[in-house]
């Protein structure tokens, strides 16, 4: 099982969302992340990267 950290607009400690991501759903410019516990964190953003096998994935937002 891949699971992700979400980080806004760069990779580094602070800029953490969240942990631990299962699966991500997009619904305009609505991101929704769901970890592994289920829960969801949603944002207005975009997605800029994601590197899965590095279990990261970058999102410019507001």
């Amino acid at each position: 099982m891949c699971l992700s950290t979400i980080y806004k607009n760069e990779k580094q400690e602070d800029n953490i969302l969240c942990k631990f991501v299962a699966s991500i759903n997009v619904d305009g410019d609505k991101l929704t992340f769901e970890d592994v516990m289920g829960m969801k964190t949603t944002i207005t953003g975009r997605l800029v990267s994601a590197d899965l096998t590095a279990g990261s994935v970058i999102v410019a937002a507001e």
